[in-house]
């Protein structure tokens, strides 16, 4: 699964992130940005910690991820060590460009890994 997953990733600017909602209990389905390095992807969240992802990963870390019908089920564990998130930040501006990633992301105090495998 992992190479299909890995594969699938390769390319694309964004994947599918669902996340099980802290109140509803609900799957919630959302593009988001991503690096991969490895076998793990990182995500940051828009608003950092502030965002409702993030929050719902932190109660309930099975996450799944989702591109071009190639769909694997992870344990999400979030990032809050600034020296990781620094690095983090640091590949998604080399992927998308800094101005865009300042842009879109005014908060990044924070991160998720997923592993891939």
């Amino acid at each position: 699964m992992t190479n299909a997953m890995g594969d699938a990733l390769s390319g694309v600017r964004e994947v599918e992130l669902t996340v099980t909602g802290r109140r509803t209990g609900r799957q919630i389905a959302r593009p988001v940005w991503f690096v991969q390095a490895d076998d793990n992807v990182f995500l940051v969240p828009v608003t950092g910690s502030d965002s409702q992802w993030y929050k719902n990963v932190r109660q309930t870390p099975m996450v799944q991820l989702a591109v071009d019908g190639t769909a694997l089920s992870s344990s999400a564990t979030p990032i809050t060590d600034a020296d990781q998130v620094a690095n983090i930040v640091a590949m998604f501006c080399d992927k998308y460009g800094a101005d865009q990633f300042e842009s879109y992301y005014p908060k990044h105090d924070v991160a998720v890994q997923v592993p891939l495998g």
